[in-house]
């Protein structure tokens, strides 16, 4: 007499999907049936199953714990390379939790890095501009996060950026002109505030595409026109 299916599973405190499962996949064998068809199974097949059981509690995926087979000393490189993982995923976990309790202390958006995430929840950002700071921050890596959100940092908004923010897409030729010289030399302060932010290194063609579609979707033409003139001044100086 053995064990059934159900008993087996219960001994090993897994389900009879589980037991059916590591069947299907290979890693326990099946037991030899009775004369009247049912399954029995045996200590080997208990010690087997608890042993599955172990290492899939460790971390283990049951392809890696194919691999080492069904020895009861496992290999050491397999074992330190688990610890590995573990370490890594510990220590994403623990940044994790850093950043959701910057999220939840400072009401921080949460589909930006932390580098930006509180930097933008201070800066009173229009529907437009925090479009932008998301693109951007795809873009950006390290030091150039940091500096960008020191840029956001920069001040409370001014007069022209409000009357930027509030640019008819219609706006005449000469109030856009107005606009983007009044502009510039705000645009000029922060720039000179944050060189960083001149010299920025981003993959040309990628950058310029992706900055280009995010440009078009979030602002209108009137506004775009008035960057476009702030840009032909910032590079002539």
């Amino acid at each position: 007499m053995g064990w059934s299916t159900r008993q087996l599973a219960e001994l090993a405190g897994t389900s009879l999907r589980t037991v059916r499962h590591y069947h299907d996949v290979g890693l326990l064998p099946e037991p030899e049936r009775g004369s009247n068809n049912y399954k029995h199974y045996g200590v080997a097949h208990l010690v087997r199953l608890l042993q599955i059981k172990r290492l899939t509690d460790l971390g283990f995926s049951l392809p890696q714990i194919a691999e080492m087979g069904d020895a009861d000393d496992h290999p050491e490189a397999a074992l330190r390379a688990l610890d590995k993982e573990l370490e890594a995923t510990i220590e994403r976990l623990q940044r994790a939790r850093v950043e959701l309790g910057l999220l939840l202390r400072h009401a921080s958006p949460t589909d930006l890095p932390p580098e930006l995430a509180l930097a933008a929840a201070d800066a009173n950002l229009t529907g437009a501009d925090r479009g932008l700071v998301t693109v951007m921050s795809r873009l950006l890596t390290g030091d150039q996060l940091d500096a960008y959100a020191d840029l956001l940092r920069a001040g409370e908004p001014s007069e022209v950026d409000h009357e930027f923010d509030h640019l008819p897409a219609d706006a005449d030729l000469e109030t856009r002109r107005d606009l983007a010289e009044r502009m510039i030399p705000r645009v000029r302060k922060v720039l000179a505030e944050h060189p960083d932010m001149r010299d920025l290194e981003l993959p040309p063609q990628r950058a310029a595409q992706t900055i280009g579609v995010a440009l078009r979707d979030l602002y209108n033409p009137a506004q775009l026109d008035v960057m476009r003139r702030i840009g032909i001044a910032m590079k002539s100086e």
